[in-house]
């Protein structure tokens, strides 16, 4: 009889946020979805934001989101509390404040036992705790994966929206988290080995950072998801109409995270990443195709990606006006 333990990145093709479907060809499926333009709906699937926004009483907007992935580490725990900051992290993004969850997950019934289970609920509503959101109830369904996650709803003042398209030239652009997880995270799938600073950072919860940002006046972010640093940049400059130029060595990166790249430890989502903003960037000399795939590398929970300064965080770059009849472009130097 096999008595290793069960790891659930081994029943996973792709882990965490790098299990997302291709950028290029998710834009391509919800290009017509536009839908009727309802009066109340303040934020939709235009500009790609991180949660649709409607407009209620009293000068609020309610937010609406939804996030689950793949395992992107093996202890059930953990992975229920990385997937649960993972889908808060939506609505600090917007500036917003999670009121309740529910659970969404997919299990491998008869392949992985009930108290795997069990350990992932528990990390999620652990997180809910943390985070002052209820998490109560939810859905499951048997799946080939396991998939955990959460659809949160949020509250917000719907005139201080933090949103894709309302980043301006001349701007500092500030990070609050390292990056380096989907790196970390192929390397810990491959080899078991466990990456504390990793899970750490994928478990913090970007209240503070939303909080503080809302606090300076910031009207544009994003959190850094599985299109990594560069998609997520991309995607706001082409909402927002602005350039940006991003300083590698100012981007904070996580122990471990180069070496486990220049060792082969990459996620197929990051290279696919890279290969969709290639086309819009401007690369300085001396930047490698290790640094540019670090920065395009698939992120799960990452930090919020803030058009402004927030304290703490390190500014990374600025935004840029674009030249006429030019397209964004993000120059790396």
């Amino acid at each position: 009889m096999d008595d290793a333990p069960i790891r659930l990145t081994q029943f996973a093709a792709g882990g965490g946020c790098a299990c997302k479907v291709p950028a290029s060809q998710l834009e391509e499926v919800v290009a017509d979805l536009v839908g009727v333009r309802h009066p109340d709906l303040i934020v939709g699937i235009d500009a790609g934001d991180d949660a649709a926004a409607v407009r209620i009483e009293g000068g609020q907007a309610i937010l609406s989101t939804a996030d689950f992935f793949t395992p992107v580490v093996d202890s059930p725990y953990d992975w229920g509390r990385i997937a649960a900051a993972n889908a808060l992290s939506d609505v600090y993004a917007m500036g917003g404040r999670p009121i309740m969850a529910i659970n969404l997950l997919g299990w491998p019934a008869g392949l992985v036992s009930a108290d795997h289970v069990r350990e992932v609920l528990r990390g999620g509503l652990a997180v809910g705790k943390e985070a002052g959101c209820p998490v109560v109830g939810g859905h499951s369904i048997t799946a080939p994966e396991p998939l955990y996650g959460m659809a949160v709803t949020g509250i917000a003042d719907a005139e201080r929206l933090m949103r894709n398209d309302a980043a301006a030239p001349g701007q500092p652009i500030s990070l609050t988290k390292s990056i380096g997880v989907g790196i970390l995270g192929n390397r810990h799938k491959a080899t078991g080995e466990v990456f504390p600073e990793a899970i750490a950072t994928m478990t913090a919860l970007n209240s503070a950072a939303s909080a503080a940002a809302l606090a300076a006046g910031v009207q544009a972010c994003t959190d850094v998801t599985g299109f990594g640093l560069l998609g997520h940049l991309w995607k706001m400059c082409r909402a927002s109409g602005v350039g940006a130029a991003i300083d590698r060595a100012a981007v904070p990166v996580l122990d471990g995270a180069r070496e486990s790249l220049a060792a082969g430890y990459v996620p197929g989502g990051s290279r696919r990443n890279l290969d969709w903003v290639r086309p819009h960037l401007d690369v300085g000399p001396g930047i490698t195709e290790d640094e540019l795939v670090l920065l395009a590398d698939a992120q799960t929970s990452g930090g919020l990606l803030v058009v402004g300064e927030v304290p703490g965080a390190p500014v990374i770059g600025h935004t840029v006006a674009v030249k006429e009849g030019t397209g964004p472009r993000i120059t790396i130097r």
